[in-house]
């Protein structure tokens, strides 16, 4: 069935995006344990806002957390006091944020690009991979990007129509970013706006557009009090712990470990972009043609600008990379009716299904070449959990997205919507409870048992902060005495006085040291 292009089927778009929407965002967005470390930390802090009251600075395990501005603590705690202490209200605001990033992709870029493209460019964003896995998790990322889309397509907006409400729009949206993660809600519209009316010779509109009387009053409105407030209770801790440390620094070093080459970012992007890759190099191949459009430059300096910047930045994680799919979603979209070989992209995700059934056979073959012992029970564990149920689980998945391409009816945009429906039912209904009860159950069921038997635990070499959240109560991370529970992994055992095991599970061991 061809996707209609007319404006009076926009209901049904909006209808069929929540469809898409429910499927990947909310479908089983309980079901894993909270992962760590970030999803763990996050929830902790917000955990241990509602003990303290303290609704101003967030606290992680008894010390000041300054890794992130506020909101995303707030919209935690509103959802934990709506539906309790539990991992599907530590997500609901990321999934609520994702949702709301779709819509916009769809009912700003409808104007622009018409219904058809609009929907598929929002349905390519809710079915990949990577924003898949991000507006269910319970961090800081999805509210970020939508606030980010917001800024963009209103200062887009503005850059057509002149529109004054659609630059205060995008001031207020940058003025929230700024308070869900800090300086980059502001450093790439700024960045990106620049370098386009730099391309378009119109450096003095942006001078007007940028410093806007009204707009900056609004940023600073929304903003600047919480800022303000938190200076004034924190002092120079906050300023060093939060500008210098988690925003200068990770741009100058490597922050904690997370370094990688100017090339880190291409195989992100290859498999964040699964089961739609093939679109994006159809990008790239059609690129002479796209930039022919004013509309397309504009996107693809706002991608290219976050494809630099955080390739030339110290500290490199997977997320990073994701401010700059919106534009990149888009531009797929348009790059489809280019592409003469639709049912090629189907190779990259059967060649990733291909490898995960091929996973049975591989685990033995890693075992017998890894020594480290806390490795070697995660894998000992998935070669448990690989077993017949597994196989026939991806073996359906690999029929249905091998048959799409050939089904005559459906149009290229269904067809690849079809395929990342598959996706998304495997990645919530299998895959992430797959991942949550191999790497994280066995931190949760340890912290419950903790809970019950009132345990006063000591962390040792590892850092799962989710431990803390159903335990519900602090630890300390420092070298065990004799007579003390200890939580750490099971390569520590032996260096570890006569321990008895209280606990142990896929690596993750929980253990008394005698006195």
């Amino acid at each position: 069935m061809p996707l209609d292009k007319t404006k009076s089927e926009t209901g049904w778009f909006l209808a069929a995006l929540a469809l898409l929407i429910l499927a990947s965002f909310f479908l089983g967005l309980g079901s894993a344990p909270l992962f760590d470390v970030d999803e763990g930390a996050f929830s902790e802090a917000t955990r241990e806002m509602i003990i303290s009251k303290n609704y101003l600075t967030t606290w992680l395990n008894g010390a000041p957390r300054f890794d992130k501005p506020i909101l995303i603590y707030w919209l935690q705690l509103a959802s934990v006091k709506l539906f309790g202490l539990n991992e599907f209200a530590f997500r609901f605001p990321s999934a609520l944020a994702g949702s709301a990033w779709a819509a916009s992709i769809f009912l700003f870029m409808r104007r622009e690009i018409g219904n058809r493209q609009a929907f598929f460019a929002a349905a390519l964003m809710v079915l990949s991979l990577q924003v898949m896995v991000i507006a269910k998790a319970a961090i800081a990322d999805g509210v970020l990007n939508f606030f980010l889309a917001l800024t963009m397509f209103s200062l887009l907006h503005h850059y057509k129509t002149g529109s004054k409400q659609a630059l205060h729009l995008a001031f207020a949206a940058a003025g929230f970013g700024m308070l869900t993660k800090g300086p980059i809600a502001l450093i790439i519209p700024v960045a990106v706006t620049f370098l386009f009316s730099l391309q378009e010779r119109s450096l003095k509109q942006w001078f007007r557009m940028i410093l806007s009387p009204t707009g900056i009053m609004l940023f600073l409105a929304i903003a600047l009090p919480w800022y303000l407030l938190e200076y004034r209770e924190q002092g120079m801790a906050f300023v060093e712990g939060f500008f210098f440390k988690h925003n200068i620094s990770r741009f100058n070093t490597s922050f904690e470990g997370h370094s990688g080459s100017l090339f880190y970012y291409v195989p992100v992007i290859i498999l964040g972009l699964t089961p739609f890759t093939g679109l994006f190099f159809t990008v790239l191949f059609n690129l002479k043609t796209l930039l022919s459009d004013r509309l397309n430059r504009f996107l693809l300096i706002w991608f290219g600008f976050v494809f630099l910047f955080f390739s030339l930045s110290g500290t490199k994680l997977p997320h990073y990379m994701i401010y700059g799919y919106t534009p990149l979603f888009i531009l797929m979209a348009r790059a489809l009716p280019l592409s003469h070989h639709t049912k090629s992209f189907a190779v990259w995700p059967l060649l990733l299904l291909a490898a995960l059934a091929c996973l049975p056979l591989l685990l033995p073959v890693a075992l017998q070449k890894i020594d480290d012992g806390y490795i070697r029970a995660i894998l000992d564990g998935a070669t448990g959990l690989t077993g017949q149920s597994y196989l026939l689980i991806i073996g359906a998945a690999l029929v249905g997205v091998s048959a799409i391409p050939f089904l005559p009816r459906l149009s290229d945009e269904w067809k690849l919507i079809a395929t990342g429906i598959i996706f998304a039912l495997l990645v919530n209904l299998y895959l992430m409870p797959f991942a949550g009860k191999l790497m994280q159950e066995p931190v949760k069921e340890a912290a419950l048992i903790a809970k019950e038997k009132g345990y006063k635990i000591v962390m040792w070499k590892i850092y799962n902060p989710s431990f803390l959240v159903y335990s519900e109560s602090f630890v300390e991370r420092r070298a065990p005495e004799k007579g003390e529970i200890v939580l750490t992994s099971v390569k520590q055992l032996d260096k570890l006085e006569s321990p008895a095991v209280l606990y142990s599970k896929y690596g993750i061991v929980m253990v008394k040291l005698r006195q």
